[in-house]
C-alpha cells in the first residue's frame, strides 16, 4: 500500500527543487519594489542563500522608504542609488563570510541578474545560472554568454537555455 502512494508522487527535478527554495528565500526580502531570492548550489548541496534588502545593522526600506521610488528611478537603472544589496550579492557575501568556495557552482535565482551581479557571478566562478524571471539587461546576457556560463530561464513549465 505505501509503495503505491510513493509511485503516484512525482518528485521535483533538481532545478524545480532549488528554484522553489529561492522563492522561499525571497520572502525575507525587505525591498519595497521587488522581492528576489538566490540559492547557490554545488553537487545538489546548498552552499549559501541571499535575498535583497538593506545591509546588516541598517534600517530596512520598509522603515525609511525607497530612495528609488522617491526619485522615480526606473527599474534596471542607477543601481548605486539604492540602500539594498541584491540577492545574488548577499549569497556571494554569505559564502565568503563563512569561507565557502562557490567556484563551479550553480546559482538559482527568482530573477535574472543585473549587470553588477553578473560581473560578480562571473568572477566568483559560477558555472550555471537558473532563473525564473527574465530581466531586460542585454549586457548581462552578453557577458554571461562570453564567460561561458550556462543560463536557463524558466518558462511556465520548461527551461529555455540561452
Amino acid at each position: 500500500m505505501g509503495h503505491d502512494k510513493q509511485n503516484r508522487y512525482e518528485r521535483p527535478g533538481w532545478d524545480d527543487y532549488f528554484l522553489s527554495i529561492a522563492r522561499i528565500v525571497r520572502q525575507r526580502s525587505t525591498c519595497l519594489r521587488r522581492h528576489v531570492g538566490a540559492v547557490i548550489v554545488k553537487d545538489q548541496r546548498i552552499l549559501a542563500t541571499g535575498y535583497n534588502g538593506a545591509p546588516r545593522q541598517m534600517r530596512h526600506c520598509s522603515e525609511v522608504g525607497c530612495l528609488r521610488e522617491e526619485r522615480d528611478i526606473p527599474s534596471g537603472e542607477r543601481h548605486e542609488l539604492c540602500r539594498g544589496i541584491h540577492a545574488e550579492q548577499n549569497a556571494i557575501v554569505q559564502a565568503a563570510a563563512f569561507g565557502v568556495s562557490i567556484s563551479g557552482s550553480t546559482l538559482y535565482c527568482t530573477h535574472f541578474p543585473c549587470i553588477l551581479c553578473t560581473k560578480l557571478l562571473i568572477n566568483a566562478g559560477i558555472k550555471r545560472l537558473v532563473v525564473e524571471e527574465a530581466y531586460p539587461d542585454e549586457l548581462s546576457r552578453e557577458m554571461l554568454e562570453e564567460a561561458g556560463i550556462e543560463v536557463c530561464i524558466r518558462d511556465s513549465r520548461e527551461f529555455e537555455k540561452i
